[in-house]
């Protein structure tokens, strides 16, 4: 007999997108919002306004306690314990063979309080993992179902976040800056954090304060132009910043060296899941390397598409591709090796069976001013 098919899962926001005109899709065991008024719209609207998302699917994780910051800091790549308190920082897991469980961002509220972000399709492995690494030595929860979590992302998002009243502290965030204040009359913990390579912040509700603070900053936006945001552009907007998404370019399949984000690995800091296996990749050199692609011919490098080098060889796959809204060209990712991940490097890409010319280009590809 086949299992039931579990039914999709729905934001506390599901409601507000509904009224917004949002079109749903399946994603990571949630019903999410794709689009509203389009992605290209809504894009440019982060680019030069304020956009709002619903990231509520995300998967919020607490330790706390003594053991919290040590065991914490042997789970993740980085130097947790480093970290002051108020905040944050991007970081990986990875497994024994130093390849990337998930990627995260550790919030670190307290001297012995921590929220880790990870990927909503990685909840449930990460749970798992978290709870195994943290018995005995600290106390750990998965937090998500009592969260809801909206992004305000774009240039006007700060003066927005003034005109519903936020004080002096969220205002004077710094970049991965986080506090816990009140916004909307709800109890928020605001990060100066985002996936646009926009300035903006995460705010962290109570899952029954979701929509009060979603009404407020609605509201409030209007006269900014505030539009809400879907899946597809918060795609097209990470991609054109340089932003790894898991399932593309990073997976159980590849270790942050290769994948561009060694900054987050510090081998010296001490024993680490995985420290062995990435001391070993180092030394022994990459064999291949995540670059960013601009297309020269005719053509969108899309998902999957083969790359080629110049006798014709596949030597590697898209893993991220679409049109850049902002530049008006045609962007993506790809691994290739060693020998071809120069700058101005020449590839193609096979697109329904006719290989097309692109090259290698400095990343992000897109950089806001500040």
């Amino acid at each position: 007999m086949n299992s039931a098919i579990q039914p999709l899962r729905r934001s506390p926001l599901h409601e507000r997108s509904a009224a917004q005109g949002a079109r749903f899709v399946p994603f990571a065991g949630y019903e999410m919002p794709v689009q509203y008024a389009g992605v290209t719209k809504e894009h440019l609207c982060v680019r030069t306004a304020v956009g709002i998302f619903d990231v509520s699917h995300m998967g919020e994780l607490e330790l706390w306690g003594p053991g919290a910051g040590p065991a914490l800091d042997r789970i993740v790549t980085s130097e947790v314990l480093k970290l002051s308190t108020g905040n944050a920082l991007y970081t990986v897991a990875c497994n024994e063979t130093g390849t990337i469980l998930d990627d995260l961002i550790v919030y670190r509220l307290g001297a012995e309080r921590f929220l880790v972000v990870c990927n909503a399709s990685n909840r449930d492995k990460m749970r798992a993992h978290f709870a195994r690494e943290t018995e005995g030595r600290c106390q750990f929860a998965d937090r998500s179902d009592e969260y809801g979590l909206l992004a305000l992302q774009g240039p006007l998002a700060m003066k927005l976040l003034a005109r519903v009243g936020a004080d002096p502290r969220v205002l004077g965030l710094a970049r991965m800056g986080v506090t816990e204040t009140k916004l909307a009359g709800c109890d928020v913990t605001v990060a100066r954090t985002g996936y646009t390579g926009e300035d903006g912040v995460e705010l962290f509700t109570r899952t029954a304060d979701a929509c009060t603070v979603w009404d407020a900053l609605i509201a409030a936006g209007e006269p900014l132009g505030i539009s809400p945001i879907g899946l597809g552009a918060r795609d097209t907007l990470r991609l054109e910043a340089r932003l790894s998404l898991y399932g593309n370019e990073i997976d159980e399949t590849t270790n942050p060296l290769e994948a561009g984000i060694g900054w987050t690995v510090k081998l010296d800091k001490g024993p680490f899941i995985g420290r062995d296996a990435l001391q070993r990749a180092k030394a022994q050199g990459l064999s291949r390397k995540l670059v960013g692609i601009e297309m020269v011919g005719r053509g969108i490098a899309r998902h999957g598409y083969p790359v080629l080098d110049a006798t014709g060889k596949a030597v590697g796959r898209v893993t991220s591709g679409s049109p850049s809204l902002s530049l008006h060209k045609n962007i993506g990712l790809c691994y290739v090796p060693m020998s071809l991940s120069k700058l101005g490097s020449k590839l193609a890409i096979e697109i329904r069976g006719i290989a097309v010319e692109a090259t290698v280009v400095q990343t992000p590809f897109y950089k806001r001013s500040e």
